[in-house]
């Protein structure tokens, strides 16, 4: 079996949604040339259709990124970041999804950031198969990374470093871990 081709349905049939609490989407970025710098946002949805054309939407609330230091997440909210006031949602949409041998997750989609959307590539894991949690609900885990070009999407701010180059990095890690549970009915 090649490893690009298909192993079996990518998630379940039926609508599941992601668990805020069990879930997490973040970013890393290089700071000083040190080290990551790594943050998150706290409101966030995510929506997956599974059967045989999978669907997988979601989106951030912008106001909602949290970096541990609330004078920096102030700045982020400013034009010289995501410009929260004009653009308060980060949105992602799924146009490809592949499950592949070992749980491997392989697609592309279209990300949003301060109204600029550019296609991304996507690679990460899905769950072997659903499990049930203590309440009888059905669910599954899908780990999802990607890394973009911050400055494509207008959030281009940056220092010069006093040892030379820049504060910031341009590439941005965006991972999502999310938790879902599928829907009633």
């Amino acid at each position: 079996m090649s490893v690009i081709e298909d192993t079996k349905q990518f998630a379940p049939a039926g609508s599941w949604n992601a668990d805020p609490v069990h879930s997490n989407v973040s970013f890393e970025v290089g700071y000083s040339g040190v080290n990551d710098f790594r943050g998150s946002f706290t409101d966030f949805s995510a929506s997956l259709k599974g059967g045989e054309q999978p669907t997988l939407e979601g989106s951030a609330k912008v106001a909602s990124v949290d970096v541990k230091d609330e004078q920096l997440n102030g700045h982020l909210q400013t034009p010289d970041f995501f410009d929260t006031q004009r653009f308060p949602e980060i949105a992602f949409k799924a146009t490809e999804l592949r499950r592949l041998e070992d749980n491997r997750v392989e697609g592309k989609g279209e990300l949003t950031i301060k109204g600029t959307t550019k296609p991304i590539q996507l690679e990460g894991v899905i769950s072997e198969a659903p499990a049930t949690d203590p309440f009888g609900r059905e669910r599954i885990g899908l780990k999802l990374e990607t890394s973009i070009d911050r400055t494509q999407y207008g959030v281009s701010w940056n220092a010069p470093n006093q040892s030379g180059g820049d504060y910031l990095a341009n590439d941005v890690k965006l991972i999502a871990e999310l938790a879902f549970v599928k829907a009633e009915g």
